[in-house]
């Protein structure tokens, strides 16, 4: 369960060197701004519980999801599963955030209690509880292991990320339990909503901002775990990757004299006497190879960071 391939990091480290550069700036900065602060977590929130629902296939938009959770309004044409599951990943959330400090140590009962959060009030038998019979993903290319191995093999991978064994980073820790957690798939459902919230919890014990996986890249999400399950870690990292520097972004773009200046690509071209024509810029942006995020379909950037990628590769000629 544990033999697992390194080889990606290579590729990764500048993007590794460069949120860890932004988590210490946000550390500097703090105490940050308490109004600004709240607002981000609140539209993030709102984000966070729309993404990972529509990823899972709940028809509530962005907006209908705010409504729900903020204004308490019921949307006509939407069941009511779909107005719980948004309702109880807002609560999942809350009460992930009161867990978060620096010296938690992930354990099985809180990953229960929050799946018991996912699944109230709409699989009560369920909510909880591990799986006690077998089950097939649909689109997947492994089948889960047997419900007897669950209790087991989840201890160790609670174990493993206690322990660390491989010294992998805070992001790559998370990554890998996410993987393995959607192997595992200790439950009949919500194991996608489950596995998103608590690798985040992960993230957020060691100061890093949340990782929201967007539902406009669901296929690549797919495909990224499709891939770690044959050892090949890459895409899914890079995609953890920059689902944490879109909020890490968000937050440093709230600190004082730090507006970071992203625009999305094809109004950047159209502005600024650039060295790169759109498309290879955004094939960088998706490569991550520079400090670029996503938002929707398009991807933002700065003139300074595509500055930064040439003279590295200047550097390295």
């Amino acid at each position: 369960m544990w033999d697992i391939n390194l080889s990606y990091r290579e590729k990764l480290q500048a993007t590794y060197d460069r949120l860890y550069e932004k988590k210490a700036l946000l550390h500097d900065a703090r105490p940050l701004p308490q109004i600004a602060l709240q607002k981000i977590k609140e539209a993030l929130a709102v984000e966070w519980t729309y993404n990972s629902n529509h990823i899972e296939g709940n028809t509530l938009t962005l907006r209908e999801t705010q409504m729900v959770l903020q204004e308490g309004v019921t949307i006509k044409g939407k069941s009511l599963r779909e107005h719980f599951e948004a309702k109880n990943h807002d609560l999942a959330l809350q009460h992930l955030y009161k867990l978060v400090r620096k010296d938690y140590e992930l354990n099985a009962v809180d990953i229960l209690e929050i799946h018991r959060y996912v699944l109230r009030s709409i699989e009560d038998d369920y909510a909880g509880r591990l799986r006690n019979a077998g089950v097939r993903i649909s689109g997947a290319n492994f089948v889960p292991p047997n419900a007897r191995k669950v209790p087991d093999l989840l201890d160790e991978l609670i174990a493993f990320v206690i322990e660390n064994p491989l010294q992998l980073n805070d992001i790559e820790l998370a990554t890998i339990f996410h993987h393995k957690f959607v192997w595992i798939h200790p439950f009949f459902d919500g194991n996608g909503r489950t596995v998103r919230l608590v690798m985040n919890l992960l993230l957020l014990k060691v100061g890093f901002t949340p990782a929201i996986i967007l539902s406009n890249d669901r296929k690549k999400y797919y495909a990224a775990l499709n891939a770690a399950n044959q050892g090949k870690y890459y895409k899914l990292s890079l995609l953890m990757l920059q689902a944490l520097e879109r909020t890490m972004n968000i937050y440093i773009g709230s600190l004082p004299d730090n507006d970071l200046g992203f625009t999305e690509i094809s109004n950047l071209v159209q502005e600024e006497n650039l060295p790169y024509g759109q498309e290879y810029i955004s094939l960088l942006a998706r490569q991550g190879k520079i400090d670029a995020y996503k938002e929707g379909r398009n991807w933002l950037t700065t003139k300074e960071a595509i500055e930064e990628y040439r003279t590295n590769r200047k550097r390295k000629r």
